[in-house]
């Protein structure tokens, strides 16, 4: 009942006390988006731009990522950059945490924003896992784990550095993770394309839990949030004539949903959220039991450890002979 309860609160949120307003000057800040072309993190890093943070916009298409670092410009006079990210190819991750490295020492905000939602079955990543879950997880566990020596480099020398993971309401409806479901395979196709966006919102609470309880003590202050049901295109594979019609009632302008990530990103009370869940607008939520269920935490890091394992491999040697 309490989850019920929290969800409803999710779904209908009061008004918001915090707005882009309330945003402290960011000068000096670098803080990387992912998703950053459209919807929410467009919003997010435009927030962000009218505070004079340093914004690097991640996505996977260069001709997409000008048009809205035009737009940006147009819209704030300032000029956001542009960092190419496939999250659905494991080797341009790789590629794209390199780069960022190469630019910047430091980097105080990571918001693994970028998801797709109930895409076709027949979608899987570059690398052979479920699409989904590709994308919204482990692109970004991946990316995260690569960004960790600036991140804790930058927690060391300016008190903390926060990673921000974006799930969804729908990462509370489950308890599991069906772990012969995340690579294509008859045990994935047997599962809904709702399903399989289920679960993968779920292992972004669960890996955002986890990176709290393991890096909380070295400056991390990982925090997980729902930016609430929103029009946009996130829901453009939504086949479902009745899961159409409900998102339409309760679905809000894409602005809201800025709202928690910046005020989680950007707030001066964010250092002492480590591990928390913030749901709209910008109010802080309940995570389920099984959300913060260290075993599960401690088993899906595991399993994506063993997925990158070979490329972070490749990556120290390639490190070592720099040297």
């Amino acid at each position: 009942m309490g989850t019920i309860l929290s969800l409803c609160r999710e779904v209908f949120p009061p008004k918001s006390t915090f707005s882009v307003e309330d945003i402290p000057d960011l000068e000096g800040k670098v803080i990387i988006v992912t998703g950053g072309n459209t919807g929410v993190g467009k919003e997010i890093i435009k927030g962000l731009l009218q505070h004079n943070a340093t914004v690097y916009l991640a996505a996977r298409s260069p001709n997409k990522a000008k048009e809205a670092i035009d737009e940006l410009k147009v819209s704030t006079g300032k000029t956001a950059r542009f960092l190419q990210l496939d999250l659905s190819d494991l080797n341009s991750v790789k590629e794209s945490a390199r780069v960022f490295k190469e630019n910047e020492k430091q980097l105080h905000v990571l918001i693994n924003n970028a998801g797709v939602m109930m895409t076709p079955i027949d979608q899987v990543t570059k690398d052979g896992y479920d699409l989904q879950f590709g994308t919204n997880v482990l692109g970004h566990f991946y990316f995260t784990k690569l960004l960790l020596p600036v991140l804790l480099s930058t927690a060391k020398t300016a008190g903390h550095a926060r990673v921000i993971t974006v799930s969804s309401s729908a990462g509370l409806m489950t308890n599991s993770i069906k772990f012969d479901t995340l690579k294509d395979g008859p045990a994935r196709k047997k599962l809904s394309t709702t399903g399989l966006y289920i679960q993968s919102k779920f292992a972004n609470l669960l890996d955002a839990s986890e990176l709290a309880r393991q890096y909380g003590d070295q400056g991390i202050v990982s925090v997980s949030l729902n930016p609430g049901a929103l029009k946009s295109d996130l829901s453009r594979h939504v086949d479902s004539l009745i899961q159409r019609a409900i998102l339409k009632i309760i679905s809000y302008p894409v602005p809201f949903g800025a709202l928690t990530p910046l005020y989680v990103a950007t707030h001066p009370d964010g250092v002492n959220w480590n591990g928390k869940f913030f749901v709209p607008w910008a109010r802080k939520g309940e995570l389920s039991k099984s959300a913060l269920d260290p075993q599960l935490g401690r088993d899906l890091w595991s399993w994506m450890e063993e997925q990158v394992a070979g490329f972070l491999l490749s990556e120290s040697i390639k490190s070592n002979e720099n040297k």
